[in-house]
């Protein structure tokens, strides 16, 4: 890697806000030696051509020896950012490849077939006469073959130990704030009726909570899955159902393997955790330490994670297996006007499931009261969990402005989001896990609501196991992390202008609680929050049928007051406990962003 030529990499014709000098600050960290640099970027600062700028500082096959490591990854967990980056002209040197499931067949009659179950995964031997052409081995061999290659952090994971995709010299990582959380994720084998083929040719044991029996029944459907397996492979041709069966019981051995050898080995530093009845099975592992050194850091020689919310480095480094010794955390200053991005605190009270009941009605009144103050201007509000969403779209219907508002379940999430973004009208929509990887720019979005504080469900067991063990600061700072980005989906320019509104006063706990792993420039966000002067809750003005409006530019308005003190109490455990209710379709992460070989 030569970073001396970051400034000159950066593709676009000129810097604007902090780029130059978040440029030259990374240059720096890589000379003095560190492996990893994380770079604290907040929302607006062009991260993809920071990215960019780092990845051309990777060795140029020209300057290398033969076996030296050449070119540099680009990976995101998020399936909307890498659609943007294939969107952006200035980094269109990226050569993006997509799994399979993402492209289709081009052999006569197979048009609507994806890749992964066309004929040449079908057929023994199949010699495809077109395979030069085919759109995803084309895209795959360019995208192997060019300096700089992207893809989905879930393909990535996907081909390490490939042939095609080898290690390069650097990899970049956007979004990289959850990547632990990612490869717990990634990790986690669900075993059931749905996901095991051959689960009706084996005995589901009791082993809840028993890593040792979880080994001995992985163990056993291996050879249960390999027998099926071999009789699959024993046939000529198959169909796109047995092509499919295969595939998933290929896929299926190789991480039960996996989870059997890492269990195994007494130098592996994951914790597994097993979740079980006589229906299903579920191996979860607990910082993955080793599975992310042979998916991610195996893959490059220098790293470069990128992320508005790495919030505290020798946290983040404990939970994905970095030394902190030998990682540097760059902070790019936020270029935003403070008075274009304000905090409100609209608080009526706690969301905890045992206070839900009384706290809901006077939270749906000050969401009509917003949107009374928004008349003309678009909004989302954050539900957190399906079972909110629907109570909260019930209210307001009862108020009668159910006509303004938009909602969704897990299978309407994308059409839902496109529609109402597509809309013309002020409508408010209801939504649910889409605090990340949303962009409202400008009248996309001027206002929002944020119902409820997003700690975690502390029935996971992974999320008790950790609490079990006082592991207070990690669950403060994931519920932060999520806060600080929801509150930047808003505001996306320095001319953008956008308001957020607290609606939890378990929020407010959250801030003082975890304070000290607030950035800089969101901690000048809490401190300058204030409480509104809200109109009456009038469905008539709230229906836009009145004229009036709210610049939201200016900072404060008549009658507000400097919001400094939390009186939500004190947060517990059992205060999520419904958590789990959230829908696990295309509005979970999961879902949004999985994206298959």
């Amino acid at each position: 890697m030569n970073p001396e030529r970051i400034v000159a990499e950066f593709p676009a014709p000129e810097f604007r806000g902090a780029q130059e000098r978040a440029l030259r600050d990374v240059r720096e960290a890589f000379e003095a030696g560190n492996d990893v640099v994380l770079v604290r970027a907040p929302t607006g600062s062009g991260k993809s051509l920071i990215a960019r700028a780092i990845m051309g500082c990777a060795r140029r096959v020209e300057d290398a020896d033969p076996v030296d490591a050449t070119g540099a990854y680009y990976t995101t967990p998020q399936v909307s950012q890498l659609d943007d980056v294939a969107e952006d002209d200035l980094l269109e040197d990226l050569k993006l490849i997509r799994g399979k499931s993402n492209y289709t067949c081009i052999l006569p009659g197979e048009e609507d077939t994806p890749v992964d179950r066309a004929p040449c995964a079908r057929e023994r031997g199949y010699d495809c006469a077109v395979k030069h052409r085919c759109p995803y081995f084309s895209d795959r061999a360019i995208a192997s073959s060019r300096e700089f290659a992207a893809m989905t952090l879930a393909y990535f994971m996907r081909t390490a130990g490939s042939e095609v995709f080898r290690k390069r010299d650097v990899c970049v990582v956007d979004e990289a704030h959850g990547l632990a959380e990612w490869a717990e994720m990634y990790a986690t084998i669900d075993l059931n009726e749905h996901t095991v083929p051959v689960w009706e040719d084996v005995r589901v044991p009791d082993v809840d909570g028993d890593p040792d029996g979880a080994v001995n029944f992985a163990e056993h459907l291996v050879r249960t899955c390999e027998g099926a397996k071999d009789e699959l492979l024993g046939q000529d041709e198959l169909t796109p159902e047995e092509a499919a069966k295969r595939d998933r019981l290929q896929e299926l051995i190789s991480e039960l393997n996996w989870f059997v050898e890492d269990y195994e080995d007494p130098e592996s530093a994951t914790t597994w955790v097993v979740d079980a009845d006589d229906q299903s099975v579920t191996v979860k592992p607990m910082d993955p330490e080793r599975y992310l050194k042979h998916t991610v850091w195996d893959r490059a020689n220098k790293h470069a994670l990128l992320s508005a919310t790495i919030l505290n480095k020798e946290a983040f480094c404990r939970s994905v297996g970095l030394d902190p010794s030998n990682v540097a955390l760059v902070d790019v200053e936020h270029t935003f006007p403070l008075e274009h991005r304000p905090l409100y605190d609209v608080t009526q009270g706690k969301m905890t499931y045992e206070e839900r009941e009384t706290t809901l009605p006077k939270l749906a009144e000050t969401v009509v009261r917003v949107m009374a103050r928004h008349p003309d201007e678009k909004g989302i509000v954050h539900a957190h969990s399906y079972d909110i969403a629907e109570k909260l779209a019930g209210r307001l219907e009862e108020f009668g402005v159910g006509e303004r508002v938009r909602t969704h379940d897990s299978d309407t999430r994308d059409a839902e989001l496109e529609r109402w973004k597509a809309s013309d009208d002020p409508e408010v929509f209801v939504a649910v896990k889409m605090e990340e990887a949303l962009d409202l720019a400008y009248d996309l979005g001027r206002w929002q609501v944020l119902c409820k504080a997003p700690f975690l469900n502390t029935n996971d067991s992974r999320v008790a196991a950790r609490l079990a063990d006082g592991q207070w600061a990690w669950y403060y700072r994931t519920a932060l992390r999520t806060v600080i980005q929801a509150c930047g989906r808003v505001v996306r320019a320095p001319d953008d202008h956008g308001a957020t509104y607290v609606a939890d006063s378990s929020i407010l706990d959250l801030f003082d609680r975890a304070r000290t792993d607030m950035p800089p420039w969101f901690e000048d966000q809490v401190d300058a929050m204030t409480t509104p002067d809200l109109p009456e809750p009038d469905p008539a003005a709230a229906l836009a049928e009145s004229s009036g409006g709210v610049d939201q530019v200016e900072p404060t308005y008549a009658g507000e007051s400097r919001s400094n003190t939390s009186t939500s109490g004190q947060h517990t455990a059992s205060d999520d406990r419904d958590d789990g209710k959230r829908g696990s379709g295309s509005g979970s992460p999961v879902a949004d962003v999985w994206d298959a070989e």
